[in-house]
């Protein structure tokens, strides 16, 4: 209830000659002759400083026992007012950084109808009196409601898709937000069923709306319980997705695009860091959502501290999921696991298109490590029917395009992700794992090529994002199935001989081969012999130092690999290659052939011994096609390498003098 002292105040500002707008307010009977479209620019401007005190008039007219013929005086003023001063609002969005109309307008909107119910409960000097009072509290609400429905709320949201939105933007449509929820019938027709996700859509979740005007719109009402908990429950928002899911893809957004606001020369400007300080409220809020805390606590995984960067939340969300579905084993759970996943980033690709195309490297790294977490973290999820077409367009759209000079830096960071989660979701696709396998092929293929240099350099080898990709800690089996297909592009495109001339950047290719077998503790001979051929070739025809160093190292790492496991015998994926071996050289690189087995023999002689017939049949082979007898210097290699390999040896040297 108003004091004496207030309810003459607002008699007063109603009828006060000042406040009549300087002489450009008719009398209130005519108020709706106002001629608002032919008011010139600077006079529309002047009904911005009125308007503040009149509101201030509407707050306290609440619960105030003015006279009916007050009451209408003011609603009419604040009625032609509005109209008149919307036709400049353009122009006048510079004023309202000085005026505080906004301010009152929140103040007003923020006013909930329950509070000023409880407020005349308490001053109600009878119980009978309350209803009579609430109803006219409502009354008058209702009736300031609607009069800023009318003519503040078109104006907001014809500057929603504002490049440059003011604070006061997101301010005051966040308190029309809650004036919704405390009143969802005063919101015009266009809003309803629905008013507030309505208008969180237009302000907060369009993808269209600039950074700047969602961050600090969404913590106002993220941070109000009983919204919170009304949206939580609210299940009907639409195909699109829950509330709680949009507001995280609103926020996903934000941190993907926060980069974007930055100079040209990458140092902060005002709006980034705007950008910046409101996202990490958001981020706040957004991890408070119960939605979001459910899916940390099932992950086991929760914020350390009390400030947590944008960034490392986006990862640790990204993570929760990923975990959350693969703990899964209801088909029907899992599939809404993956709607529920695939609604909470949205149309990522249109998100970080601008960072793709800017020349912000902070942008461009982010936007290439937030989708390369989603690869690795969702892939089983990404793998199924529902999602495989998103990482189709990743891979096309964002690792496999011809020109990708400009994303040197930031591939050479993300691309164990993509890699390492290609290769997952290759392996438990059910319709597309074929098509997925050619992919990853192709991009390790691609990047393989494209960050190998083109002489050998420890360095620039030991961090190649490939070679790193394949060496991830704690992941043996699903790090062997990448391994594996690494082995079989490098062997495929790298080192194989056009007819006995040797590939290009055969030193580079071959220390990258000897440091991935190195860092990697494989057992299965079957993964360990694929590049045995290869090695072998280069043992044989290449002599360069360097070369016949390196893959002299490798081939020992694989023969003794393979001879540390096979317990029971002599390996037999050693044998079959070296079988192949003598088979396609016979004839032709004889003695170089002896020369190789013999670093073999060295090294596992068991796996030579096993070939000593096939080895006297090539070299008796070679004799009769060349019909001069005996070969004196191939038998001469032959018994060399027969004195490494035992008894095995010394019954065949045997067997050879008798020829």
């Amino acid at each position: 209830m108003l004091t004496d002292d207030h309810r003459t105040t607002v008699v007063e500002a109603v009828h006060n000659p000042r406040f009549r707008l300087a002489g450009w307010l008719p009398p209130l009977t005519d108020s709706q002759r106002f001629p608002h479209k032919t008011t010139e620019v600077s006079r529309r401007l002047a009904l911005w400083g009125p308007l503040d005190p009149i509101l201030m008039v509407g707050s306290r007219l609440e619960t105030s026992n003015v006279s009916p013929y007050q009451r209408k005086a003011s609603n009419d003023t604040i009625g032609c007012c509005l109209p008149a001063a919307s036709q400049s609002w353009n122009s006048a969005l510079g004023f309202l950084a000085d005026c505080p109309l906004f301010a009152q307008v929140r103040q007003l909107v923020y006013i909930s109808p329950r509070r000023v119910h409880q407020r005349s409960v308490q001053s109600a000097p009878t119980l009978a009196r309350a209803p009579s009072t609430s109803s006219v509290v409502k009354e008058r609400h209702l009736a300031v409601a609607a009069a800023l429905w009318a003519h503040f709320f078109p104006f907001l949201r014809s500057l929603r898709l504002s490049q440059t939105p003011p604070a006061q933007l997101a301010d005051a449509a966040a308190g029309f937000t809650l004036l919704a929820f405390d009143l969802p019938g005063s919101a015009p027709q266009d809003l309803q069923p629905n008013p507030v996700q309505s208008i969180m859509q237009c302000f907060g979740w369009d993808d269209m709306i600039h950074p700047l005007l969602v961050t600090r719109y969404l913590p106002h009402l993220l941070q109000n319980s009983e919204l919170v908990s009304s949206l939580s429950s609210d299940f009907g928002v639409g195909a699109s997705g829950s509330a709680q899911s949009l507001s995280v893809r609103a926020w996903v957004r934000c941190v993907l695009q926060q980069h974007l606001h930055k100079n040209p020369d990458g140092s902060d400007s005002r709006t980034g860091r705007a950008v910046e300080e409101q996202l990490c409220e958001l981020t706040r809020l957004v991890l408070r959502l119960p939605e979001v805390d459910s899916l940390l606590q099932r992950a086991g995984l929760q914020p350390s501290g009390t400030r947590i960067e944008s960034t490392s939340a986006l990862e640790m969300f990204i993570k929760a999921v990923g975990c959350v579905y693969s703990g899964l084993q209801v088909l029907s759970e899992r599939s809404a696991m993956v709607t529920k996943a695939l609604d909470y980033i949205g149309d990522i690709l249109k998100h970080i298109k601008p960072s793709l195309i800017s020349k912000n490297q902070e942008g461009l790294q982010l936007a290439y490590w937030a989708v390369g977490c989603i690869v690795k973290h969702w892939s089983p999820l990404l793998a199924t029917s529902k999602a495989q077409q998103l990482l189709f367009r990743i891979v096309d759209g964002m690792l496999l395009p011809h020109n990708l000079t400009q994303q040197d830096r930031a591939l050479r960071e993300s691309l164990p992700l993509y890699l390492q989660g290609l290769s997952v979701a290759s392996s438990v696709s059910q319709s597309q794992g074929a098509y997925l396998k050619q992919q990853l092929r192709s991009v390790t293929r691609r990047y393989l090529d494209h960050f190998l240099p083109a002489s050998p350099s420890v360095g620039i080898i030991a961090n190649h994002p490939v070679l790193l990709s394949a060496c991830e800690a704690n992941s043996i089996s699903r790090g062997a199935v990448l391994r594996r297909t690494i082995l079989e592009v490098l062997c495929e495109s790298f080192l194989s001989f056009k007819g006995y001339a040797p590939p290009p950047r055969l030193a580079s290719v071959l220390m990258f081969l000897l440091e991935l077998l190195r860092r990697n503790n494989d057992s299965d001979p079957a993964l360990l012999t694929l590049p045995l051929p290869s090695l072998l070739r280069c043992v044989m025809l290449v002599n360069e130092p360097l070369v016949k160093k390196t893959s002299t190292d490798a081939l020992q790492l694989v023969v003794e690999r393979c001879a540390a496991v096979s317990t029971e015998g002599p390996c037999d994926q050693i044998i079959t290659v070296l079988r192949s071996f003598v088979e396609e050289n016979e004839g032709v690189y004889d003695r170089q052939v002896y020369t190789v087995l013999e670093t073999v023999a060295v090294l596992d002689p068991s796996v030579v011994q096993a070939l000593i017939p096939n080895l006297s049949l090539s070299l008796r082979n070679t004799e009769h096609k060349r019909g001069l007898g005996k070969n004196i210097a191939l038998r001469s290699a032959y018994r060399k390498l027969l004195c490494l390999l035992g008894e095995s040896g010394q019954a065949e040297l045997t067997s050879l003098e008798v020829d």
